[in-house]
């Protein structure tokens, strides 16, 4: 399935600039918790990939194996895309407003108890959590916000003043 963004580094990277502006610290545990919610949301809202990215369930819960190595001594030196098409970034800096500012403990517990990573565990240490599986669970919204409550709608004004809410056209969707 192709993905709108060209890899997980990019997202990554995002999150970490953002938690740099914001003079935090982005633990790695956290930055693999808002990889995950990033993929899924994206997919409940968009119905296609973020970002081409296998995650697993892990003991310590979803993860993205390739850029936990890669940040697991620190930011690593790559050369990623710093600018992001306009709605993608704007999709990320949604979810940075809504969890970034959860902690580790919170993240986790929520990631951990979707019946997507749920499924994966039962499956075995470190199996793929599915794509679909993870839209499907959060498109129920079990342990998670609704997409609604993540991504605010672009609300634009009309030439004499009255808000209209924007949204892209999706043919033979009412």
């Amino acid at each position: 399935m192709p993905s709108d963004v060209n890899n997980a580094f990019d997202v990554a990277f995002f999150f970490a600039d953002m938690a740099l502006d914001e003079n935090e610290y982005l633990q790695p545990q956290k930055l693999q918790r808002l990889l995950f919610l990033a993929q899924a949301y994206y997919g409940v809202a968009f119905n296609r990939k973020l970002m081409p990215a296998t995650f697993v369930a892990d003991e310590m819960g979803p993860m993205e194996p390739n850029v936990y190595m890669a940040f697991s001594s620190g930011r690593p030196e790559l050369d990623v895309e710093l600018f992001l098409p306009h709605e993608t970034q704007s999709f990320l800096d949604s979810i940075w407003r809504r969890f970034g500012n959860l902690t580790v403990e919170q993240l986790n517990t929520m990631t951990m108890e979707t019946s997507a990573f749920k499924q994966a565990a039962q499956r075995g240490h470190r199996a793929e959590i599915f794509w679909d599986e993870m839209r499907l669970s959060f498109i129920r919204a079990e342990q998670t916000p609704g997409v609604d409550q993540v991504i605010k709608p672009k609300i634009l004004r009309t030439q004499t003043g009255r808000p209209v809410q924007v949204k892209s056209w999706v043919p033979g969707q009412k």
